[in-house]
């Protein structure tokens, strides 16, 4: 067991539980100002967090750029068996981990496990560096002319991770950018920041140097430096596309290479000839997995022809009655509280936009209440029918369990109106047709499609990126692609004349020789 990481374990006076952030090595206050960190399921502040200045993002950096000459010349296998060890130090501290993610965040248990392990496959795939950062060598390019490429690090990175996956971005972004010989400076959500600390101490204890990985813990301050500072070569990040793109802009603006993940809004189209219960299943999942606070969520059904709309809707009745809403804490509840006051208002104004714009409200959750918890964040699950393109329940990103349902009359229907969706994150069809499977995968424009999967989320050693204003910038997130991002390619060329032969002035490439 690690100490949960608190100031005080850090030698602080603090009164209360306080989290500062960690820099060069070790857990350091920074900042005047500060917030409360909730408890959803409980709606009480348990814990509080510092916000770092101008000052204390200066400590970061300099200790970032300061690391980095030696962690660069670290040989590729030492820096993987780092990720070797970490791997292992995550799943001997997988329950107390996701303890502090159902704490902060309220997803239940077993849905902060599936997300650490998911975080784990990519440190995994970090862990296979000496493979993944070879060159191409050619020899005898020209006549004794030999030529290769290599991937060289960028310096000083960074990433601005959201609050729904506390642990699983954060390790898409910082265990291969610091296994390709960077530094890291991660600045998680400040709605859930505990398990981001400990993970980096976790790190630490893996063997990763001092100043390679430094947590610091802020909000809009924090990230302008990152994307104005000189020092920060590259930022990665996962949240909003109001958000995403800004960072995106001001980042390019300033030099960097960025990456920037934003919203979604996902369709799942059903088929007269699917498998009902079984696309049943996988929506309840979808929808209402995690609250529905994932980018990768299904908040839509789109179903071909009205038979094929009353089958699901009936079904997914049966299923939701099932629920149970409560704490994460309990293993028999199958969905926790929202993160947030302010966001758990939000998604019941979007329900009750809904009924205004003229929805069918099938399932109400809005009155759910939990016996012990009446000041937490509990929506229940809600389903919608008739939903229609234009209204703002089908266009904006809910991020809560709202699922609703779309009647359309053919799959050109179906996919024409997924392609006219601002978002391309995700999609999937559920189907017995090979047919139409292959026609709606080659032709979507989404850039996750699934076929009777509901989270077409790629595995670690694939790469996670949607289309059109989900994505800015031409590389996705983790798999090979994380390789060419955070790393930049040189090639070089090199000839060594024979002795005592000496060329004459030579107008012409070597290698055209």
């Amino acid at each position: 067991m690690y100490n949960d990481p608190f100031l005080q374990s850090a030698g602080t006076s603090a009164t209360v539980p306080t989290l500062g952030h960690l820099i060069n090595g070790k857990l350091v206050a920074g900042g005047s100002r500060s917030q409360d960190v909730f408890n959803p399921a409980t709606g009480k502040a348990e814990k509080r967090v510092l916000l770092a200045d101008a000052v204390t993002m200066e400590q970061a950096i300099a200790s970032a750029q300061a690391a980095y000459p030696a962690w660069r010349a670290t040989p590729p296998l030492k820096r993987a068996r780092v990720m070797s060890k970490l791997k292992q130090l995550l799943e001997e501290n997988a329950d107390q981990i996701c303890a502090l993610v159902t704490a902060e965040h309220g997803k239940v248990l077993a849905d902060a496990l599936g997300e650490l392990q998911r975080g784990i496959e990519n440190v995994e795939y970090a862990s296979y560096a000496p493979e993944l950062l070879k060159g191409e060598h050619s020899k005898n390019a020209g006549p004794s002319v030999d030529s290769w490429s290599e991937f060289q690090a960028l310096g000083v990175t960074a990433g601005i991770t959201p609050f729904n996956f506390p642990v699983m971005v954060p390790l898409w972004m910082w265990p291969m950018a610091v296994v390709c010989g960077n530094c890291f400076i991660l600045k998680p959500s400040e709605r859930d920041p505990s398990s981001a600390l400990l993970v980096a101490q976790l790190a630490l204890a893996a063997g990763l140097p001092p100043g390679v990985l430094n947590v610091v813990n802020g909000d809009k301050e924090a990230v302008d430096i990152l994307l104005t500072d000189k020092r920060v070569a590259a930022v990665s990040f996962v949240g909003s596309t109001p958000i995403a793109e800004y960072v995106y802009a001001t980042g390019c603006a300033h030099g960097k290479r960025v990456q920037a993940l934003g919203g979604a809004k996902n369709h799942a189209v059903v088929m007269p000839d699917a498998d009902i219960p079984n696309a049943v299943n996988a929506m309840m999942g979808a929808a209402y997995g995690s609250c529905g606070e994932r980018c990768m969520a299904v908040p839509l059904i789109v179903a071909v022809g009205d038979k094929t709309a009353d089958a699901m809707i009936a079904g997914l009745k049966v299923e939701i009655a099932k629920m149970k809403v409560g704490p994460g804490t309990d293993a028999s509840n199958d969905m926790g509280p929202l993160v947030t006051k302010p966001h758990f208002e939000k998604v019941k104004g979007y329900v009750e936009q809904g009924i205004k714009e003229g929805a069918k409200l099938v399932v109400d959750g809005r009155h759910v209440k939990v016996p012990g918890h009446e000041g937490g964040y509990f929506l229940g699950p809600c389903l919608f029918d008739n939903v229609k393109p234009g209204m703002v329940t089908y266009q904006e990103e809910i991020f809560g369990p709202v699922l609703g349902v779309v009647r359309v009359k053919t799959l050109q229907e179906a996919m024409a109106m997924i392609d006219a969706h601002e978002y391309g994150n995700g999609t999937c069809i559920f189907t017995r047709d090979g047919e139409a499977a292959r026609f709606f995968t080659d032709n979507i424009l989404v850039g996750m499609v699934g076929v009777n999967v509901p989270l077409p989320v790629p595995v670690a050693y694939h790469s996670f990126g949607g289309w059109k204003r989900s994505l800015f910038g031409d590389l996705s997130a983790y798999g090979p692609d994380a390789v060419r991002f955070y790393t930049k390619r040189k090639t070089i060329t090199q000839r060594w004349p024979s002795a005592g032969v000496r060329d004459g002035t030579v107008f012409s490439f070597p290698s055209s020789r």
